[in-house]
Formats: C-alpha cells, structure tokens, sequence
C-alpha cells in the first residue's frame, strides 16, 4: 500500500484548499521528507486527514459524526461552510481515491458527513453507501483501521515509555500498542465458560447428597412394605362392613320418603275437591247461561257491532257540521286581516289579486331603496380609497359635516406644502423626482467615501500595529544568539564532564569484577584467574566509592537542563525568525493594499474634499435633510391632491342619502312589517287551506249521512231475527242475552280449568293405591335395629376407615418416594457422566489458560508478540545502531527490558540507564517492527514517524537519518519524519512547512 496524494480543505488550522503529490516533484527526486512547524502549527492534521478520508477516523478523537464536530469544535475549520479529505493510494489491485466531506445547511446546521471511493485510473465512482467505505478500504489496503495507524503512522513515544515499563505494565502497553487484548478477554471467556459448565455439575453433585440423606434402608423398606400390606387388608374389611350399615340406613330413609309421599298426596287430593267445589261456585251459573246463547253467539255479536258503527257515525256527523262552522268563523277572519294589511276593501273573490297587487309595490320600493343603499356604499369606498393618504374618517351619517372637515384639512396641508417649498428655494420643485434621484445619488457617494476613509484609518492602524510586533521581534533576535551560545558552551562542557565520569565508571565496574572475585578465594585452592594457591590479596579489601553515582546523575540532570534550555531558545530563535519574515511580508501586502485604497479614494472621491476640513457626518446630514424635505413636499402635494378629489365625493352623499331616506319613508306610510313575501304570502296560503278544507267538509258530510241510513236499516232487520230467538231460551230482550254471552277464549279457558281439577282427583286417587302397596312391601324388608344406632355404628367404622385410609397412604407414598429417589439418583448420575463428557474440553482449557483476569494467557500471548517483536526490532536496530541489542529481563534482573551493549562485551543493561537519544533509537527500532509485524502480509511503501528527533546528538541524527533513508532506498518507500527540529532542515531537502499567522490559522508550503 503506497500513498499516491493527499488532498484537503478546511481541515482543522489549515484554511482553504490544499494538495500533496507524491507522485511529482520534489517527492519523486528523494522520498524522505520532513513535515516540519511549530507546536499547533497543524502537523499531525496531515495524518489526520489520511485516516479521516480512509476510515472516517482520527486517532485524537475516535471515530466522527456530526455531532462530534459540533461538541468538539474540531475538524472543521472555523467560520468555514464545508470540509473535504481525500487520499489516492495504490493498493493490491490498483489505484484509488476515497474521499471524506462534510457542509453546512441554509440553516446554519452541518449536514451528515459523506464518503465515496472511486478508481483513480478511470474517474469511476464505486456503489457503495458511505458507511460501507471505511470496510471497503480495508479490504482493498490489506489493513483495519488499527492495523493501518500502528504500520503507517509511527508514534515511537509509546514505545519509549514502553521500554522502561515493569513487567505488568508493559503487558498491558504492548496489549495497547499491538491491540492484541484478545487474548485477555479469551483467558477470562475460559475461566468463566468452564465456572458456567461446571455449575451445574456441582448443583447435581449437591442434590445426590441431599437425595442419599433421604432413603430408606434394607430392613426399614422391608418393615414398611410388610405393615402396608396389613393395613391395606384391614382397610378393605372396613369398607364391606360401612356398606351394610349403609344399605340399612338408606331403607329406613326410603319407608320415611314413602310416608311423607302418601301425606303429599292425601292432600292434593284434598285441595283437588276443594277446587271444584269453588270452581262450581264462582263460575258454574255464568257458564252455563253461555252454553244457552251459544248457538246465537255469531249473530248477537254482529249486532254489538253495527250498534257501536251506528254510535261512531253519528258522533263523526255532528263533528263535521261544527267544523263546518269552525271554517266560516276562519274565512271570515282571513278576509280582515287581507283588509288592514293592504289597506283597501277586498271581496273574498278578489282577495288574492289584492294581496299580490300589494306585494308588488311593496317590493318595488324596497328594491329601489336597496339600489340607493348600495349606491351609497359604492361612494364610500371610493371616498376612502381616494383619501387613504389622509388617515381621514368619514361621518356616514352625516357627509355635511365631513366636507367642513376635509376644507379645514386643505387649509392645513396648504399652508404646511408652502412651508417645505420656501426650504426648497434652490431646487426645481417641478422636477421634483429627478431632484430627489440626485439627491439619493449624492447621499450614497457621500456615506461611501465616508466608509472607504474609516476602512483606510484602520489599515493605517494595523499597519503601525505590526510595525510595533516587528520592533519587539527584532530585539528578541539581538538577545537570543547569545544565550543560545551560552547554552551551547555549557552543554559542550557537561557533556565533556559526563564522558570522563562514565569512562570513569566503567573502569571501576571492570575493577568491581575482580574485587568480587577476592571475596571467595579460600587459602589451598587454585585462583581462577592466575592458579596461584596462595591469595594475599584476599584480605583488607578497600571500600566501595559510591560518590561516582551521585555525581554522573547531578551532571546528567544539568545536561538535561541546559539542553531543554538551549532546544527551547533555538525553536524561539526560528518562531520569532519565521514570524517576523511573516510580519514584513504581512506588513508589505497591507501597505500595498493602503496605498492602491488611498489612490483609488482621490480618484473617485477627491472632489468632494475641496475644503479642507470636510465632516462626511455634516455633509450626509444636510443631504438626508434634504431628501427628508422632497418626500414631505410630495406626502403634502398628495394629500391636496386627494382632498381636492374627495369634496365632490362627498356632495353626491349627500344627496344619494336624501333619496333613499324618501324611498324608506314612503315604505314605512305603506307598510311597516319586516317582510312582504312572508306576510303576503302567509295570507294567501291560508285563505286557499280555508276553501278547501270547505269543500271537503261538505263532501264528507253527504257520504256519513248517506252510511248512517244503511247501517240503522241492517240494525232493525237484524233485531226483528232474533229477539224470538232469545226468548225462548228464557232471556228478556237481545241486550241481556248478549251480556250473558262470553267471550270465546274466556269460556275455552274455564272448561279447560274445570277438567284440570277433575283429572288431578283421579290421578291422586290412583297414587295413593300404588305407594300405600309399596310401603307396605319396604316395613317388611325393614331391620329391627334403630336408625340411631346405624348411624353411630357407621359414623364409628368410617372414622376408622379414614385412620387406616391416611396410615395406608402414608405408607404407600413413603415406599414410592424411595423408589422414585432411587431412580432420580441413577438418572443424576448418568447426566453428570455425560456433562463430564461435555465440558472435558472446558476444563483443559481452564487449567491451560483460564483465570478471572486473563492475566494467564494474556502473560503468554504477550511473550510470544514481544519475542516476536524484540527480533524484528533488534534487525531494524542492526542498521541504526551496531552498539546494542534489546532483550527480555532474565530471572534474576530487574523485570524492565533489558539493552546488550556488544561495545562492553556483552554487558546487560536496564533500558532505564540509557539516556535520551539511545532511548529514541531503541523505541524507533521497536516503532519500526511494529510496522513490520502488523504489514506481515501487506506491502507498506508510505510511513510517517512522530517526534523524538530532538533527544538525538548530531551523530546519532545523522546515522539514524542515513537508516532511514537507506530502507527508503531499499524498499522504495515514502517516508515522513515529524519534528520541529531545525537541524532536519538542513538534512533532509524536501519538506512540507507548516507557519501559523495571527489569525488563528496556518499555511501550508512544500519545498524540495
């Protein structure tokens, strides 16, 4: 994977549209190069705009959303709309470019990031949503996200901390660095699968012995089954012997039931004949006269009915002829008020041509009076639109007194139009707009050279601001060489002092060897050394100088002092240098910028400066007056001009007003209800109902008297038939005949109701016989015993079947919970040799490698990756420095990683006694491997290694430069080395220089 080009806008610090091609000149003549500037300048924004366009991630921040931008104020440059990143690279099948971008809505709100991929060779966009991106550069690169930024971009400060860490610290660093936390979590996956499986084994193991305290043995299971089997015949005997008493009883209840049956029956009978009795009382005679008439019943009801048509009839005549006086008395009344309604005499055979004669004129004046209304209306509306202009109120009722208003108004506006014109002595009024278009103009010109001159006193301003910043600039170079010499010299003298005393050291450790040596010769035996049998030296050993120590690490802490403070005072030396070239050139666009504004302001506006105090605020004002003036001339010739229009207006109210006050006085002479049509019209309606009801009147009154004289000749022919008829079965006329008639249902229910008590004699009589026989056949089957002592003796044997019952139960279940708990326990047994088998796997893995923290197999893991690592670090570190080689600590050393100088013989050495610069080359060896290791499988031909350039003595640099460069030539990779040391300027040719200016952004420049 090879980064092609790097394109960005708006991203961080770096305003505006930005490019980087590594693919053109001066990357292409030498592909080691320097991404150089101050602390904040924008450096590490590059490689964020690598990862943001590639994975929409930034290792600072994590991955980005729309709501992290707005939270954090990052990425997106500050008062800028949109935001773009994009990256070309040539990965395993060819070239592409992904690209990132974000912008701002209409309303202020930043829209939801996009992504895209395309083939760089083509143009071609891929279909892929933009959450699908990310995914697909890591497939296209051979790398995931943290794979990418551990082999890609470099950050060696990790693994300077990493080298001096203790053994468990330096688990969890390299867990961090090579993301390999995995195997933690799969340790405690074990412990904790392996703890879950086996759970339930032990719950199976707990309820065998639960189930074991619970069973019987051999002989108690024996004596209970024995004691079951006596029970159980007991309890059968019990139960025979309950059910002869049973039996005895139930023939005792039966004979009882028997006698109250014949008592039930005695009485039905009883009440049976009382029945009749009052039945023969009550309804005998009355039924009996009906069964008389019965055979007449047809003809005495036909003449109940034509006497009751005959009644209705003439009820229904006399009805009619009040009715017909009724609508006589209405017709009449009609009449009058039809009279005072129109105001003349009217006949009831001209009533409707009055009426509508009448309705007519009504209408007509209404009409006309509507007509002046609207008319009116119509005016009014005019009136106020003519004289919107005047906020005039019209009095409707009274257009006299408004025309008085209006002259009083014109008078006014008059006097005031006069007024402004004396004002506007010098102008031509009579052409009055293209006096005020002049105006205007002259206005406008006189607020814009107003605003060019302020725009012009602040450049000015800024100008004598930098030339200030200049000046303080300048005399901090003046001082700043010379300290920065000074600092030079002393660190040239401590580094002296150090070499002697470290030499010094040495030599004492190469004494210190063979001191030890002296502690363990024992008189007789050979020296290891010389041979020699005898040891003088053996004895009186000189003391230990420990002051060495203490003096290596004051001189190495001053070091360190003035070379922070000489670091310090260069980087100070090159901000203020850059700066102040800066301020010359900003100083330089702005004087330019002044002088072509000053130009440009005598041209366009020198002939309003004839005078030499000229005040652009009095000039402005006098013009605005005058424009004020113009408008106030025209509102009052307008206002005139309305008035003028508006008193005509108001005569022709007035006399529309007059009309229709005529038209609604002759109306209310004539007619003074609130609606012609419906009073008109009300009285003809009912005059037309009043004729016909009259008419129908009379017609229905021929027909009723025409019915009445056929229904009496039906009643006398029907009468003459049957008085003999009733007579002769000894009834005194047709009415009490027909009284004594029932109705048919009446009768019918009577005669049913008299068999009813007829049948239950008999049927109660014939009960009787058969249970007083049956009765008689259960005394004989019947004991001689009492129904009381039954009834104990049952209560006592049932009482005892109950004992037995329950002893008998118990029992049973007691034999039947030994043997389901037999069973359960051999079904336990074969579910934990089966779970034994299930989890065998679980429970290797859990002595191999599981614990409650993963620390087991995390300390495995973690061994294998950091041999791993150490190898290929020590080969990256063979071509950086031939001096040392990094190693694990063996058992009797401190657990911090060990460094083998092969200057001293082999000697091991704690990485924590290294100083700076050998610190830098061990942790950029391990920063090295650690792309090797995550790129195992990925060719990686662009890197980019952090800060630490400055912990290094020019030498150290110099070499570490040459490695780097010869594994750029080696493998033809791009390499980016971040720093802030000037020193690498002079090195390294082709660089990306990053400068911050006073506004809070930075600028971007490539040179080679």
């Amino acid at each position: 994977m090879k980064i092609l080009r790097i394109e960005f806008k708006n991203i961080n610090s770096l305003k505006g549209e930005h490019e980087i091609d590594f693919t053109d000149v001066p990357f292409t003549g030498s592909s080691l190069f320097a991404i150089t500037g101050p602390t904040g300048s924008g450096k590490s924004t590059i490689l964020d705009v690598i990862s943001l366009a590639l994975f929409n991630n930034i290792p600072r921040m994590g991955k980005i959303s729309t709501s992290e931008i707005n939270k954090t104020g990052a990425i997106l440059t500050r008062n800028q709309q949109d935001a773009m990143a994009a990256v070309t690279y040539q990965g395993k099948s060819g070239k592409y470019r992904s690209q990132w971008s974000i912008s701002t809505a209409r309303t202020g709100n930043l829209r939801d990031y996009e992504m895209e991929l395309s083939n760089a060779e083509t143009g071609t966009l891929i279909d892929l949503k933009k959450s699908e991106v990310p995914g697909k550069n890591e497939e296209l690169i051979g790398l995931n996200y943290n794979q990418f930024i551990k082999a890609v971009l470099l950050a060696q400060g990790e693994f300077a901390q990493f080298l001096k860490a203790k053994k468990d610290e330096r688990g969890e660093l390299l867990e961090k660095i090579t993301g390999t936390g995995i195997y933690r979590q799969l340790g405690i996956k074990a412990f904790q699968k392996y703890r879950e499986e086996n759970r339930e084994i032990q719950g199976q193991q707990n309820r065998i012995e639960a189930i074991k305290e619970q069973l019987f043995s051999e002989e108690k299971y024996a004596g209970i089954t024995e004691e079951l089997k006596v029970k159980d015949q007991l309890e059968q005997d019990l139960k025979k012997k309950i059910e002869s008493l049973n039996k005895n009883l139930e023939l005792k209840n039966k004979i009882l039931l028997q006698e109250k049956e014949i008592k039930i029956r005695e009485n039905e009978n009883s009440q049976a004949k009382n029945n009749l009795k009052t039945f023969e009382q009550e309804h005998g005679y009355p039924l009996r006269q009906h069964e008389k008439i019965e055979d007449s019943a047809e003809e005495l009801r036909s003449w109940t009915i034509l006497r009751k048509e005959l009644t209705d009839l003439e009820l229904e005549l006399k009805n009619i002829r009040q009715s017909e006086q009724l609508n006589k008395r209405s017709r009449t009344t009609c009449l009058t008020e039809a009279e005072e309604l129109t105001g003349t005499e009217l006949k009831p055979e001209t009533i409707e041509e009055g009426l509508e004669a009448f309705y007519q004129k009504i209408s007509w004046l209404e009409e006309e009076r509507r007509a002046k209304r609207q008319e009116y209306r119509g005016l009014c509306n005019q009136f106020q639109s003519e004289t919107r202009e005047l906020s005039f109120t019209l009095d409707e009722e009274v257009p006299g007194k408004s025309k008085e208003d209006l002259l009083q108004l014109a008078h006014t506006s008059e006097e005031e139009r006069n007024k402004i014109q004396q004002r506007l002595s010098g102008l031509d009024i009579t052409n009055h707009s293209g006096e005020k278009q002049q105006i205007s103009s002259r206005l406008e010109q006189a607020r814009e050279a107003w605003r060019k001159e302020e725009e012009i006193k602040n450049i000015t301003a800024e100008t004598k601001r930098l030339q200030n910043e200049a000046e303080s600039i300048e005399a901090k170079l003046k001082a700043l060489p010379q300290e920065i010499e000074k600092a030079k010299d002393r660190c040239d003298l401590l580094e002296e002092r150090q070499e002697k005393l470290s030499l010094k050291k040495q030599n004492q450790l190469l004494q210190a060897k063979f001191e030890e040596q002296r502690h363990i010769l024992e008189d007789g035996k050979p020296c290891p050394l010389c041979g020699a049998l005898e040891h003088p030296f053996a004895e009186e050993l000189p003391e230990k100088d420990d002051t060495l120590e203490v003096e290596i690490k004051q001189t190495g802490n001053e070091l360190s002092n003035w070379s922070k403070k000489l670091s310090t005072s260069e980087a100070e030396l090159s901000h203020h240098k850059t700066r102040l070239e800066g301020l010359l050139q900003e100083q330089q666009v702005i004087q330019s910028n002044l002088n072509i504004r000053k130009k440009n302001f005598t041209e366009k506006y020198g002939h309003l400066q004839e005078k030499e105090s000229l005040n652009w605020e009095e000039l402005c004002n006098n013009w605005q007056e005058k424009l004020n003036d113009l408008e106030a001339w025209e509102k009052e010739q307008n206002r005139l001009r309305a008035i003028r229009t508006g008193i005509p207006l108001l005569e022709k109210l007035q006399e529309v007003l007059e009309k229709g006050k005529k038209l609604s006085r002759e109306r209310e002479n004539l007619y003074q209800g609130k609606d012609i049509s419906q009073d008109t019209g009300r009285l003809k309606t009912r005059w037309t109902s009043l004729q016909q009801e009259q008419k129908h009147l009379k017609e229905r009154l021929q027909e009723l008297e025409k019915r009445s004289g056929l229904k009496r000749t039906k009643l006398e022919e029907l009468e003459e038939k049957l008085l003999p008829q009733v007579k002769e079965k000894g009834f005194e006329n047709i009415s009490t005949a027909r009284q004594a008639l029932m109705a048919e249902a009446e009768c019918r229910a009577l005669r049913v109701q008299r068999e009813e008590i007829e049948k239950t004699i008999t049927a109660a009589g014939s009960s009787l016989k058969l249970l007083h026989s049956q009765l008689e056949k259960l005394k004989n089957e019947d004991t001689d015993e009492s129904q009381e002592s039954l009834e104990d003796k049952l209560s006592e044997q049932k009482q005892r079947l109950a004992e037995v019952s329950t002893e008998c139960r118990e029992l049973y279940s007691s034999i039947k919970n030994h043997e389901n708990n037999l069973k359960h326990l051999e079904e336990i047994k074969a579910l934990i040799a089966e779970k034994e088998k299930q989890i065998r796997r679980w429970r290797l893995l859990d002595e191999l490698i599981g614990d409650s923290k993963g620390k087991k197999f995390n300390d495995f893991a973690q061994d294998l990756s950091l041999s791993q690592l150490l190898h290929l670090a020590n080969h990256r570190l063979k071509d950086l420095s031939d001096r040392y080689r990094i190693d694990k600590p063996e058992e009797e050393e401190d657990d911090g990683l060990v460094a083998i100088d092969e200057h001293m013989g082999g000697q091991r050495r704690s990485v924590k006694t290294l100083s700076g610069g050998e610190t830098f080359i061990l942790s950029l060896s391990m920063a090295l491997a650690l792309s090797d290791l995550a790129s195992r499988n990925v060719e990686i031909n662009s890197l980019f290694i952090d800060e630490g350039f400055g912990t290094l003595d020019p030498e150290t640099l110099e070499q570490t430069l040459d490695t780097l460069e010869k594994l750029q030539a080696e493998s033809s990779k791009i390499i980016g080395i971040i720093s802030h040391v000037d020193s690498l300027k002079e090195r390294i040719a082709t660089q990306i220089q990053l400068q911050r200016n006073g506004q809070g952004y930075s600028s971007l420049e490539i040179k080679g």
